[in-house]
């Protein structure tokens, strides 16, 4: 194999992790934005603006 056909590979492999990555997290974004139970953002308008896991924020 030659240097010139190894990088070109290695950028494309890369590239397609990257785009598979993005995609699968997409996916569980809308999963979680669909899902009815799931706990809304403090930062939303319609969330609670505290927080109920028991820890507080450092400002």
């Amino acid at each position: 194999m030659d240097f010139f056909f190894i990088v070109p590979l290695l950028a494309l492999i890369t590239l397609l992790i990257v785009i598979v990555f993005a995609l699968w997290s997409k996916h569980k974004t809308e999963e979680r934005k669909n899902d009815p139970s799931a706990p809304k953002s403090a930062l939303a308008a319609d969330g609670s603006a505290h927080r109920t896991d028991g820890t507080e924020q450092q400002s």
